[in-house]
């Protein structure tokens, strides 16, 4: 007998699907798009495909946030990554952001500078990348399987230091100027504000160093210089104190993290987004809680959740909205697949960070209506099924 599909709608709200209004913004539910690095904007210009690509993954209510972007060419440290600190950039961005808006979407953005974490290639005129150190990070090898060398930093002087925060400011003005409803000041995974943070990579003797109050003077400097740029209202953050990317890690990633959260409530930012300790890659017995409790604002929580995960936290009020990134990759109707319980995409690794404008990017299914289930569930290459879906 013919395989056929029937998805079974949960009679009660489902969580992860409630309303929630962050600051002055309305959402129509608590999927948040991740900030996800693609490396499809050729020469550091976002491209037309990105349309499509940010278009599919759209609701209206729904708050998407782009990928990191970085904010000069000193913040550069992979291939094909987008920028916002010329006016073609700048221009680039705008049938994008029309396109998320056209859907109702609520468009922030992430800027960010990479730090330590690149190497001389990428560097304007060959010279060092720039750090809160001089120490060199050792080679990594990411899922493509091609080893990233890195050249060994420049540590920034105390007086330049002030630059790289106009810097944030600036791109934060641009990507207004683009359309984006707000921007994500990127924090975390070993990039160069989570490098000035953690202890195990600053080894500063001057004001942005030794003390925690002092690792978190430049990630707090910029969320001052970003909210007076754009308003507070536009703002968020998103942090990693418990993580060890890029070999950032911290002895007391607890008291980093309370640290922060405390610290940017004086800001009345709209959101906090905090990695989980929870994610397979980190080994840590830590709990977000006390964090979720100091902050006075919209917690974001993201780590490896799927969908009962993410109903769980939102119940207990661990988090006000949850952010998926590989399964928002390989399902750009996330939202509408969570409210049926429908079955997911396999997400495919090995094409998160090719070139291929199509494959991997915007070439995966989408379900439209129920009907389409069926076709869907012959492809077992593109299906996981729950323990929701019956086959008959």
């Amino acid at each position: 007998m013919e395989n056929k599909v029937v998805v079974e709608k949960e009679v009660d709200m489902i969580p992860l699907m409630t309303p929630y209004k962050m600051g002055n913004f309305e959402l129509s539910h608590r999927v948040v798009l991740a900030p996800l690095t693609r490396q499809r904007s050729y020469g550091n210009i976002p491209q037309p495909h990105a349309i499509l690509y940010y278009s599919q993954r759209s609701t209206k209510g729904g708050l998407l946030i782009r990928e990191a972007t970085v904010i000069s060419e000193t913040g550069i440290g992979y291939k094909d990554v987008p920028g916002i600190w010329t006016k073609e950039q700048v221009k680039a961005w705008k049938p994008i952001v029309d396109a998320v808006h056209a859907k109702g979407g609520i468009f922030f953005c992430q800027i960010w500078h990479v730090g330590r974490v690149s190497n001389k290639d990428f560097q304007p005129n060959g010279q060092d990348p720039v750090s809160c150190t001089n120490k060199l990070l050792i080679p990594q090898i990411p899922y493509d399987g091609l080893d990233e060398h890195f050249t060994p930093p420049r540590r920034l002087t105390t007086d330049e230091i002030p630059q790289i925060v106009n810097e944030f400011r600036l791109a934060a003005r641009n990507e207004i100027e683009a359309g984006f409803d707000g921007v994500e000041i990127h924090g975390a995974h070993g990039y160069l504000i989570d490098q000035f943070m953690k202890d195990q990579v600053n080894d500063r003797s001057d004001k942005y160093g030794g003390s925690l109050e002092n690792r978190c003077r430049f990630a707090l400097e910029i969320v001052e210089a970003v909210a007076n740029e754009i308003g507070s209202d536009r703002v968020g953050i998103r942090i990693s104190p418990f993580a060890n990317y890029n070999e950032s890690g911290d002895t007391n990633p607890s008291a980093l993290g309370l640290y922060m959260v405390e610290s940017l409530n004086k800001y009345d930012i709209a959101y906090c987004h905090i990695v989980e300790p929870m994610m397979k890659s980190i080994e840590c017995d830590e709990s977000l809680v006390p964090l979720r409790k100091a902050f006075k604002g919209t917690f974001i929580v993201a780590g490896g959740y799927d969908r009962e995960d993410g109903n769980r936290v939102v119940v207990e009020d661990g988090a006000d909205l949850v952010a998926y990134g590989r399964l928002f990759i390989s399902n750009p109707d996330l939202p509408k697949r969570f409210e049926l319980n429908a079955p997911l995409n396999k997400y495919n690794r090995e094409t998160f960070y090719t070139s291929d404008p199509v494959v991997g990017y915007t070439d995966y299914p989408i379900l439209e209506t129920m009907t389409r289930l069926d076709s869907l569930v012959t492809n077992d290459q593109k299906l996981h099924c729950n323990e929701s879906i019956k086959f008959y």
